[in-house]
Parts: structure tokens; C-alpha cells; sequence
């Protein structure tokens, strides 16, 4: 085991093959290949029973009928973030890393499932608190850290939408991105690393609500 310890993945250049475990249990396997050809919408609808905690059970897996548009399980419902967290905790993963992360000057962070999960509700918390709900839109402009996951997690607890706009854009191309999504409620940071400078996030913020002005949808921005 001591040849598989992992001190950097920026500079890790070995490879590891999988544990015969979790090659055995591929889902490329030659029935499912068969079960899928044969039928494939009960093939599909079985998955998303198997795979996927619904809030609401679908009734009909594809509808077609507004072709060649189609509609995947359009009737279910469920949360996004209590997919990827919650049922992972709950079935007593809470343990198992969720992020492993490395910042650019070299910082790690290992966050768990249960970890993560505690932070998403926090933040979902102080979302909800400054009024965001179902269906209303969120921008995300951060750097690549935890928080974004934590932040994009959070947005979906609540049924709201996230738009996450590349850190690197200018304030002009954050102002576009704002406007046309209707956000209510920006994420930022103060700044971020990228190839071994600082670049300002908050700065580009205020400076794209200068430029909305009186158009602006934004309610509040959080840092």
C-alpha cells in the first residue's frame, strides 16, 4: 500500500489500476448491454430507481412527445444535493472523502461527505436567510476551491438555480452573465490564485453592479 500513497496529484504521474472489486463491478457488463437493447426504457427506469433518491417517483420514464425535444422522467422530482450528500451519509459514507483539493501554493484540504455535507446545509441556511428560494437564480464567481462545490450544492438544496461564471471574465462579462440569468444574489470571494498571481474577484463584483445600475437584479452579494 505504501507504493499508492499520493503526496501531490499536481505532480503525481504514476498509474494505479482499479481494485479487481470494482472492475468486476463495472456497469460495463455484456447483460446490461443486453438489457438495455432489449428494453430500453424499463432498462433506464430501473437505474434511476436503483441510482437515484426521488422526492417524488416518476411515472413515465421518456416522454417523446414534443420530438425531437424529449423529456427524461419529467414528472419526478428530487434534490440534487441530497443525491450527491445526503444519501451517501445516510447509508453510513460520511467517512469517505468527497474532496480531496490542492490549492495552488501547495495548501491540501480533504473534506468527507459528512463534512460537506454539514457545510452545504450551513450555507443553504444563510442563503435561505437572505431571502433565495425555489427557482430563483444565483451567480457563483469564484476561484477553484471547496466553497464552489459548497456553494453550487447549496443553490440546489433550496430548488434554486446557479450560474457559475469563469473567474477570469472581466467585470463587463460578469455584468452580461447577471443580467441575463435575473440572479438575485452573488457568491464571491475577495480573490483568487491563478498561475502564481492574486487576481481580485470582489473588485470585479462591485464594479459589475456600477454598470448595472438601476437594472440591477441583484439583492445581495455574499463573500
Amino acid at each position: 500500500m505504501a507504493d499508492y500513497e499520493i503526496e501531490s496529484l499536481l505532480s503525481e504521474e504514476r498509474r494505479f489500476p482499479p481494485p479487481a472489486s470494482i472492475a468486476e463491478g463495472s456497469i460495463a457488463r455484456p447483460d446490461l448491454y443486453e438489457q438495455a437493447r432489449e428494453d430500453r426504457l424499463a432498462f433506464w427506469g430501473d437505474r434511476a430507481r436503483e441510482y437515484v433518491t426521488w422526492t417524488k417517483p416518476f411515472t413515465e420514464v421518456l416522454d417523446w412527445s414534443g420530438a425531437p425535444v424529449a423529456k427524461w422522467f419529467a414528472d419526478g422530482e428530487l434534490n440534487v444535493a441530497a443525491n450527491c450528500l445526503d444519501r451517501h451519509v445516510d447509508a453510513g459514507l460520511g467517512d469517505r472523502i468527497a474532496i480531496r483539493w490542492e490549492g495552488e501554493p501547495g495548501d491540501v484540504r480533504t473534506i468527507t461527505y459528512a463534512e460537506l455535507t454539514a457545510d452545504v446545509r450551513r450555507a443553504a441556511n444563510a442563503l435561505h436567510a437572505l431571502g433565495v428560494g425555489q427557482g430563483d437564480r444565483v451567480a457563483i464567481y469564484l476561484p477553484v476551491v471547496p466553497e464552489a462545490v459548497v456553494a453550487m450544492l447549496a443553490v440546489a438544496r433550496l430548488g434554486a438555480v446557479h450560474s457559475v461564471v469563469f473567474g477570469g471574465f472581466s467585470a463587463q462579462s460578469l455584468h452580461d452573465r447577471i443580467l441575463d440569468a435575473g440572479a438575485k444574489l452573488v457568491i464571491t470571494a475577495d480573490g483568487g490564485y491563478r498561475r502564481g498571481k492574486v487576481f481580485p474577484l470582489k473588485a470585479a463584483v462591485d464594479e459589475a453592479l456600477v454598470l448595472l445600475g438601476d437594472r440591477s437584479p441583484v439583492e445581495h452579494v455574499l463573500v
